[in-house]
């Protein structure tokens, strides 16, 4: 799945990325410690006792986050000071950026977000160790402020003003909605493609089927979404080599030497 993020936003396919606290601290701690591959069956016990963080069948040593807080603190002192001194106003997009342009690790999304100038937009920022690192910081040094308002009304000028507008939504929850939600002030997604596993019975947002989308105006009624019943890690890459790169790679000139 990262890689393949990666290498939309190092190509430039995309527009804007939306996600999750953890889409992305756990980008950024892949670059400064191994994450292992585990099991879904694992004690939680044994690991807790051992020191180890269990994400579904990966396995995040406690270690990898003091190397995270490390890495942060000094830029989070830094955002604080600019803040200070010269006014910049931080959103979380802007946030990402700067950690995207000091992570200087070309296997980043965010590297290649920032290098490119893609904003990547994270609504519940403080929802992971992103936050837990903000909290210990406003300890040591109060007085950091983050504006989602301006990430709001920039995610949702973009939708706005954009010519036609697709969205690729992997998984669901905070950001399913806020992406959709961007749509319905343009009156509905041109083009959408939801993979996850979830069911609409349950009334969840994520199991929302897109002609829910529809009856809100978060897709056009013309419109022909599709939802993908699936596993998004095994699926994801698929689609993303059967368009994004298939047309990528055909627009290279290939030439073969004559023997």
């Amino acid at each position: 799945m990262r890689e393949t993020i990666r290498f939309l936003a190092e190509h430039r396919m995309i527009d804007c990325i939306v996600t999750t606290a953890g889409g992305v601290e756990e980008d950024f701690i892949k670059c400064l410690a191994p994450t292992f591959m585990g099991s879904f069956e694992l004690n939680g016990r044994e690991l807790r006792d051992r020191g180890i963080n269990r994400i579904g069948n990966l396995l995040v040593p406690n270690d990898n986050y003091c190397k995270f807080e490390d890495w942060l603190m000094p830029l989070l002192d830094e955002m604080l000071e600019e803040q200070r001194g010269k006014g910049t106003v931080w959103s979380p997009s802007r946030i990402i950026n700067r950690l995207g342009e000091r992570i200087a690790d070309p296997s980043s999304i965010y590297y290649w977000t920032a290098k490119n100038h893609i904003p990547v937009f994270c609504p519940a920022l403080t929802d992971g160790s992103l936050g837990d690192m903000m909290y210990f910081h406003s300890f040591r040094q109060p007085g950091l402020v983050v504006d989602i308002l301006s990430d709001l009304r920039r995610l949702n000028t973009m939708a706005v003003k954009a010519v036609n507008s697709g969205m690729i939504i992997v998984g669901g929850g905070v950001i399913k909605h806020h992406i959709c939600n961007a749509n319905l002030m343009r009156n509905g997604a041109d083009y959408s493609v939801f993979i996850n596993t979830a069911s609409e019975f349950d009334g969840s947002d994520s199991g929302a089927r897109p002609d829910e989308a529809i009856s809100w105006g978060k897709i056009r009624k013309e419109a022909t979404p599709v939802k993908v019943y699936a596993e998004a890690s095994l699926v994801f890459p698929l689609i993303v080599a059967e368009t994004f790169a298939k047309r990528h790679f055909s627009k290279k000139n290939v030439h073969i030497s004559p023997v």
